[in-house]
């Protein structure tokens, strides 16, 4: 046990982290320069395309320090907001963590969310300011935020490139030095907390796991607490580049076990693993079952491809235990399913990942949260799609998600990202300078404004400098109303939202325009409308295909054009009752796009 350190990575996105944790595999010999790829833990396509972690890993390196050999456990993390559960249980897996930072960028918002987590578990924290050989480097300040931020000693902060392997060997022998050995008892009962879990398609679940106290050994009969299955421990290993087999796993040590578990659902990160006959009493805090928070719909382009969009889902839910779906049906786009996200991110990498893994074609709708409706008579309906919201006379109120935002920026911005985050509807709470050009700003604000177009305004108003992390505040009241919007009367139930009534007129003027531009015209009027309940607040006409049908009646009486143009006008009045207008794919996906 003394021999042991588990640590994990905490990084902003594009700080160098996966960068940095090839330099210390390369270093240890865990990985030699024929197996050798530029991160070489991101083994998504996605996830080397968008330089972003997606999934979180862990490896197994070995260490010889003073004639004496150490096992570091890497828990590699996430860096995105919307997978902060993953990252906690991470966190909870370990005694220490490297605090990487970006030497040209400085301290970002979920750098700091994350280092808190860090801290509240009791880790050793080893700061490292990463991009040291670059030219746009800023050592002494960022030092200046680390010490501030955390309150180290400035001789700490050990200077590192992951690029040209600068401070690697310091780090290695800080992680030895600094993080402590993992403490348990290996005679106590065993509990193993799951940090992770992968789908093999031969093999089925692969559930990774650390030892907290006690031992599990091959062929043990073995219970997951929180969905009270028991299991067969048909093959227990440790980490290294691909699994390696062991006969046992004592205290302290990460791993993996597999035991011919088929779906994702029965393996639930933050679950605790203990024995069957002699269970530990004990479950380890923190558990929690992962709830989307971001709803959308995906429907398939072609209607035939249902089936095959229900089997790509299901696969993707192997590997990805925290997407929810539930099938559901839409008079304009026809069957498809309802879907949940951790986040927007989440979102585009699933939607990505059905069009590269599967080729699927699919339409999104209008990502949305779910709220709480407060009935009359007193019962709470949870709501996900706008057009699952009860009637008017039956609604006493509702309730919508709120967050705290904190957004970190440089001083010149503040004023701009104030002035956005008010407009969607956010109060300001907190205003804390980290250093003189450097402001980290706490907003409470409701979930549904962020969902749209929060994150990339947010981007261009800072000119890429803000950064910005949230996590849940409970519901509040709100004052919402459901938007709908009529074709010739006939309403589009794929268009609804769900919006604050201040906001209704505006965002529906917009959309009745932005159809105008994109509806084909017929040879009939259509109007398109945008109504609260029964009562229009914005209209748009794409004007009717005329056709000159009196250019062949010339001379003569001018009752005879009448007749002509009175015989046209209740052809038109006929089609206009029969006729129905397909709203064309390119028209979803602008109004989705409404900036």
């Amino acid at each position: 046990m003394d021999n042991i350190r588990n640590f994990c990575i905490i990084a902003h996105i594009d700080h160098g982290k996966s960068t940095l944790a090839d330099r210390l595999l390369m270093k240890t010999g865990t990985l030699d320069e024929r197996d050798f790829q530029d991160q070489v833990l991101d083994d998504m396509e996605l996830e080397r395309e968008r330089g972003i972690t997606i999934k979180s890993h862990a490896i197994q390196m070995e260490h010889e320090y003073h004639g004496k050999k150490h096992l570091l456990n890497l828990i590699d993390t996430p860096g995105h907001v919307d997978f902060s559960y993953e990252v906690s249980r991470s966190i909870a897996a370990c005694e220490g963590a490297l605090l990487i930072v970006d030497a040209t960028q400085g301290i970002q918002a979920q750098t700091i969310s994350v280092l808190y987590q860090a801290i509240d578990h009791d880790l050793e924290i080893i700061p490292v300011l990463n991009k040291m050989d670059m030219e746009s480097a800023m050592p002494e300040d960022v030092k200046d935020q680390i010490e501030d931020l955390i309150g180290c000693d400035r001789n700490e902060i050990i200077e590192a490139s992951g690029k040209t392997g600068l401070g690697v060997d310091e780090i290695l022998e800080a992680i030895i030095e600094r993080i402590p050995a993992p403490k348990g008892d290996p005679a106590a009962p065993l509990q193993a907390l799951i940090f992770d879990s992968v789908y093999n398609s031969y093999r089925g679940i692969f559930a990774y796991f650390r030892v907290l106290n006690g031992s599990i050994r091959k062929g043990e009969l073995v219970k997951f607490i929180a969905t009270d299955k028991e299991y067969n421990a048909d093959e227990v290993g440790v980490l290294k580049l691909g699994p390696e087999p062991r006969d046992v796993l004592s205290v302290g040590d990460v791993g993996y076990i597999i035991s011919g578990i088929k779906t994702s659902r029965e393996v639930k990160v933050g679950d605790t693993i203990t024995h069957v006959n002699r269970p530990t009493q004990e479950i380890i805090a923190g558990f929690e079952d992962v709830k989307p928070m971001v709803f959308a719909g995906i429907y398939p382009i072609d209607a035939d491809d249902y089936e095959d969009l229900r089997a790509s889902i299901e696969k993707l839910q192997l590997n990805d235990a925290s997407l929810t779906f539930i099938p559901e049906s839409s008079a304009a786009l026809g069957f498809g399913f309802r879907c949940g996200f951790l986040g927007l991110l989440h979102m585009e990498i699933i939607q990505e990942r059905l069009d590269r893994e599967f080729n699927m074609d699919v339409i999104t709708t209008v990502p949305n949260v779910s709220f709480n409706v407060i009935s009359t008579k007193g019962e709470l309906v949870e709501v996900h799609n706008p057009s699952g919201l009860p009637a008017q006379t039956a609604i006493d109120h509702i309730e919508e998600p709120f967050i705290t935002a904190q957004v970190i920026s440089q001083s010149e911005y503040v004023g701009s990202v104030m002035n956005l985050c008010l407009d969607k509807r956010g109060t300001l709470k907190n205003q804390v300078y980290l250093t003189s050009n450097r402001v980290e700003l706490t907003f409470d604000m409701p979930l549904a404004e962020i969902v749209f177009d929060f994150y990339d305004r947010l981007k261009s108003i800072s000119k890429g400098y803000a950064s910005f992390d949230y996590h849940p505040n409970g519901y509040q009241k709100a004052d919402l109303v459901k938007l709908d919007i009529l074709l010739n009367g006939e309403m589009v139930d794929a268009l609804s939202t769900l919006i604050h009534r201040d906001n209704a007129y505006d965002f529906g003027r917009r959309m009745c325009v932005k159809l105008k531009e994109l509806i084909p015209r017929q040879q009939y009027e259509v109007a398109i409308q945008a109504a609260i309940g029964a009562k229009v607040i914005a209209r748009e006409t794409v004007k009717a295909v005329r056709k000159d049908v009196t250019a062949k009646c010339y001379g003569g009486d001018i009752t005879r054009k009448r007749k002509l143009l009175e015989k046209q006008k209740k052809g038109k009045k006929r089609m206009r009752q029969v006729g129905n207008i397909e709203v064309p794919q390119s028209a979803f996906l602008a109004v989705l796009k409404l900036d």
